[in-house]
């Protein structure tokens, strides 16, 4: 029998063991014919509900009935059978119904669980003691190392060599990074970046410069790139210029287009050298715009340069085109004003312009002091801009001032 069934058959028995008492008593109470009568009615209500019982009731239908013919027997002192008070119904065995896909061993498991505990339940001291739980997560932090041992994706970016300090003084790329899955969203892009041309030890680097790469889309990248390879742009030159300017691919098509567009006709530079001018600086791509229309104009308006030697200015020194308008005005007033250098000679040697005031005014004094200062190619003895600003000390003195180290160390002391 199925076990399902067993508390059932259980209720039944005692159902039956009930009715055959009842049974029992009114036959004592009652005359031989209406013993008769009384015998046949427990049984005729029995048969009349077959149609409503269980079949688990029914396996026990015969045993009542019997036990009920038997009572009614002795009674009245007949012989007969308990066949011969049993209601003309067709007996039919009953097979026990078998569940499909039923496992047993979870039923009985089931049948013995202990129902859980309530939250409400006291429990002893040291039972609470014995509770682990898990720190709760700051609602609110200032700081990225609060959540480190609790996000996946911020312990495997810290192993690739992301700096979380850095990152957290970015606007909003704290909260960026905890939104973001690591193998869903970040390491699609880290191999995106990988083929784009980034080495493995720079992707720590390249991410806390530019987090922001980790939210975009990817297919909206690999345009970006495409749109590169289309204007000649190889493969190197994009990786070059993707590790100088992290936030290159940040910029759609049209502004990319926009930008490239800008310095071609604001400086008159052909493709092949606007190509070139930002490979050498691709910040040029990223930064903005103002800074370098202000710094055209201090050149040809305050400094005098004509269009032509400011093209070639800038195609030379890209850096001129996003300096600090205050020390550029300071070292061309000490070029042009103080040391007399023209401005095609300027023209010519526009790195100066990178070097250090300091440096150059050092130089300068020394040389002036040694009677060795001269700049201008046609006369002997000439000391050009480049090996004023570019050579070491060392080599500088012994070169072109003709002394010792220590006598400039010496004649430093005295400025």
């Amino acid at each position: 029998m199925a076990l399902w069934a067993r508390p059932a058959a259980r209720c039944c028995c005692c159902w039956l063991q009930r009715a055959r008492l009842s049974a029992l008593q009114r036959l004592r109470s009652s005359s031989e014919a209406v013993q008769a009568r009384q015998g046949a009615a427990p049984l005729a209500l029995l048969a009349s509900r077959r149609g409503f019982l269980p079949w688990g009731w029914q396996a026990y239908r015969y045993v009542a009935v019997e036990n009920c013919s038997q009572a009614a027997s002795a009674q009245d002192g007949s012989s007969s059978s308990p066949e011969s008070h049993l209601l003309p119904v067709k007996q039919e065995q009953v097979k026990p119904e078998t569940i499909p896909d039923l496992n047993t061993e979870i039923l009985c498991e089931d049948w013995d669980d202990v129902p859980p505990s309530s939250a409400l339940e006291e429990i002893s001291e040291e039972e609470a003691v014995q509770i682990l739980a898990d720190p709760l997560l700051p609602l609110q932090s200032s700081t990225l190392r609060d959540y480190v041992d609790h996000s996946e994706t911020l312990t495997k970016l810290v192993q690739l060599g992301v700096d979380l300090s850095q990152v957290e003084k970015r606007q909003k790329a704290g909260q960026l990074l905890l939104t973001l899955d690591f193998e869903k969203d970040i390491k699609k892009i880290l191999l995106f970046l990988k083929d784009v041309g980034i080495e493995d030890n720079q992707l720590g680097l390249f991410l806390t410069k530019n987090p922001y790469i980790l939210g975009e889309d990817l297919e909206a990248l690999e345009t970006r790139v495409a749109y590169l390879k289309s204007k000649k742009f190889g493969n190197a030159e994009i990786a070059q210029m993707v590790s100088r300017a992290p936030y290159l691919l940040l910029f759609s098509v049209e502004r990319l287009d926009n930008r490239l567009g800008f310095f071609k006709n604001e400086l008159g530079l052909s493709v092949k050298k606007t190509k070139d001018l930002v490979i050498r600086l691709p910040r040029l791509l990223t930064g903005k715009l103002e800074p370098v229309k202000e710094n055209l104009q201090v050149c040809q308006i305050e400094f005098g340069f004509q269009r032509n030697e400011i093209q070639q200015i800038a195609y030379k020194t890209p850096k001129i085109l996003t300096a600090n308008r205050k020390r550029l005005r300071q070292t061309f007033d000490y070029l042009h004003n103080i040391m007399g250098i023209p401005h095609h000679m300027l023209t010519r040697f526009p790195q100066v312009f990178n070097a250090k005031l300091l440096r150059i005014k050092e130089r300068h004094k020394f040389l002036t002091f040694l009677g060795r200062a001269q700049y201008d190619p046609a006369k002997p003895s000439y000391i050009s801009l480049d090996q004023l600003v570019s050579l070491p000390d060392e080599v500088f003195c012994t070169e072109i001032a003709k002394a010792s180290i220590q006598d400039f160390e010496k004649f430093l002391k005295t400025i």
